[in-house]
């Protein structure tokens, strides 16, 4: 495989490149100082960015890693005229020098719509500008926190405590926020052209080996759960006779869902539509089939709360994807091929916060997919306040998807 690297001086690529290297791949090295790259990389071709189109011709692969940094202190216009015009001024060439993908590196800083700083903006214009080139296949690669095989940068102190300290430490630094082993970044690399076809991906370890993040996230379930059982449980039966005395049939609402591994279990909720309604996907059920109480309880989610059983018998956790019916097989097959199935469904999620629900299965497994790569802790209580204050919606029904379509 050969592939074109620039910003190989950078934190990530003086990483990358030797294990990029030690796999065999044919590496050409470019940036502004093709003299510093040499002597870094002593033994690998190196060359300037005029000489790009010339000596990439034909490259399987060019990886834009170049870019000024979250912590940079130059001038905005100088952080948009590397992050922007270095990037497309880069695409240009490797589209003439025949080059079949490439590769923008970014941050997941810049996924998120309120971080407003100069890197955040210029990095998302850059992946929007990109993505009006043609001819070449170009997508963009959002990474956390790069981390290798040895402490450095702001985690050096770990490097003088004990190893068995500093990786509990690691552990739990990382159940905070997301991060990727650089060894992973290669491997992904090594298959990209042949494995990828999204335009935009999320690299991270994931939390599913992450004994802290497990430990706190079930914690926080059973705290929350227990709570509402032993502070709340008056509230809970006023709302069940409530329903009960509204409209005929039980107030507790029993319905097979999807969960963990595509296994299916018995989800739990406040019943909040007529006994005769037909089970069916919500967004295909009319409006008028909810009741008085029951507009109130989907509001506010109160009709969620039943699922503490769920989280008791650890089927489901307070965050996490939506639970979606067996009916549901091409929102089921999306996140089987996303990955989203190893996670257990959520009382809410990233994508409802963010007003996707399941009349779009396609766009609402993409916001799944990105909330496994971006899973943590920090991320989880943003979804846990930001459903406490009412951001989002339940899923919509017929009359309410059609109307926002």
């Amino acid at each position: 495989m050969r592939i074109a690297v620039t910003g190989a001086t950078g934190f990530v690529g003086t990483r990358l490149v030797p294990l990029l290297s030690a796999s065999g791949a044919q590496l050409l090295l470019v940036g502004r100082d093709r003299s510093r790259l040499m002597q870094l990389f002593p033994g690998l071709p190196a060359c300037c960015y005029d000489q790009l189109a010339e000596e990439a011709r034909d490259f399987d692969l060019l990886i834009h890693l170049a870019v000024a940094n979250t912590d940079s202190d130059l001038p905005e216009a100088e952080i948009r005229d590397v992050n922007v015009g270095l990037l497309l001024k880069t695409a240009q060439a490797a589209k003439l020098a025949g080059v079949s993908c490439f590769l923008n590196v970014s941050s997941v800083h810049a996924l998120a719509p309120n971080n407003r700083s100069a890197y955040a903006r210029t990095k998302r214009e850059a992946a929007q500008r990109l993505m009006e080139i043609e001819g070449m296949s170009v997508r963009t690669l959002y990474l956390p926190v790069v981390y290798g095989n040895g402490w450095s940068g702001k985690l050096t102190f770990l490097g003088h405590l004990p190893s068995w300290l500093s990786r509990l430490l690691f552990r739990a630094l990382a159940s905070v926020y997301p991060t990727v082993h650089v060894s992973q970044l290669a491997a992904f690399i090594l298959d990209y052209c042949k494995n990828e076809n999204r335009p935009e991906i999320v690299l991270s370890d994931g939390q599913e080996n992450n004994i802290v993040y497990r430990f706190v996230s079930r914690a926080v379930d059973l705290i929350f759960a227990i709570s509402v059982a032993v502070f709340f449980w008056w509230g809970l039966a006023l709302i069940w006779a409530t329903i009960r005395l509204q409209s005929p049939g039980p107030g507790i609402f029993a319905q097979d869902r999807i969960g963990k591994n595509g296994c299916t279990f018995t989800c739990y909720k406040f019943r909040t539509m007529r006994q005769d309604t037909p089970q069916d996907v919500t967004n295909r059920i009319p409006a008028d089939a909810v009741t008085t109480i029951g507009r109130l309880l989907r509001r506010t989610k109160l009709d969620e709360l039943p699922q503490i059983w769920n989280i008791f018998q650890n089927e489901m956790s307070l965050v996490g994807p939506r639970p979606c019916l067996p009916i549901q097989a091409e929102l089921i097959e999306a996140r089987r091929q996303h990955g989203v199935l190893r996670l257990k469904p959520g009382i809410s999620g990233f994508a409802q916060i963010n007003g996707v629900d399941m009349s779009q299965p396609e766009t609402l497994a993409h916001w799944d997919a990105r909330y496994l790569a971006l899973q943590s802790l920090s991320l989880d209580m943003c979804i846990i306040a930001a459903t406490a204050i009412g951001r989002g919606s339940g899923d919509r029904t017929e009359r309410n998807a059609h109307h926002l379509s």
